[in-house]
């Protein structure tokens, strides 16, 4: 049997968690093989990466492969049966190519900036 895909996100982020609690709760019931990491546990460790690179954007595990940002969702997606379309959708090349930049360039960055307004606060 393969390893899980594996999810890292941000649990202390309400649109992270919103998000990712949905699809864990789909992938939960479908009994799907998808594992979902929260960076401020001790799974972070296994990752390689740091808790700032993991609270910038969306990271994947997949087949021996790591993706972050649009190219991660997709792969997420592609492992539910119920947004397989959204992969497909995202994939096509122009709407892959506005998304990355939309996602790289606004999404994010506006995540992460409101990640680190509220650790500032804490």
């Amino acid at each position: 049997m393969s390893e899980p895909t594996k999810v890292l996100y941000n649990a202390e982020c309400p649109v992270c968690r919103f998000e990712i609690d949905n699809y864990r709760s789909y992938a939960q019931k479908s009994d799907l093989a998808i594992r979902f990491d929260d960076l401020n546990s001790d799974a972070l460790a296994a990752w390689n990466i740091t808790s700032d690179q993991a609270a910038r954007r969306l990271y994947v595990a997949h087949e021996g492969q790591l993706y972050s940002g649009i190219p991660a969702f997709i792969v997420l997606w592609q492992e539910m049966p119920r947004y397989r379309f959204l992969a497909r959708i995202v994939s096509l090349p122009g709407l892959h190519w506005c998304a990355c930049k939309t996602y790289d360039l606004t999404l994010a960055p506006a995540i992460y900036r409101w990640h680190r307004i509220r650790q500032r606060r804490r």
